[in-house]
């Protein structure tokens, strides 16, 4: 399934909150009316997840996974990641 296109969100500088769902059945990134919802299939050990979320995220939004950067939530299910 192709991502939805959130180029809109892709502002240099900004930050997106959002609310991860690890061992889910398939990967996914939804946005509602509160925010980012994203599932990724890998496992929340390693930073697996984060990666998975990392590079999901990046292809929604056009961009390069390099130019995300998590700032916060790295242990969490809440993440934070700014826009470079």
């Amino acid at each position: 399934m192709k991502p939805p296109d959130l180029s809109h969100l892709a502002q240099p500088g900004s930050t997106l909150s959002l609310r991860v769902t690890p061992r889910a059945s398939r990967d996914a990134v939804e946005e509602t009316a509160a925010g980012l919802k994203v599932r990724v299939t890998a496992p929340p050990e390693d930073g697996k997840a984060n990666a998975a979320v990392q590079k999901l995220l990046a292809k929604a939004l056009g961009i390069a996974k390099t130019r995300l950067t998590l700032i916060a939530g790295q242990t969490s299910r809440d993440k934070v990641f700014r826009i470079d």
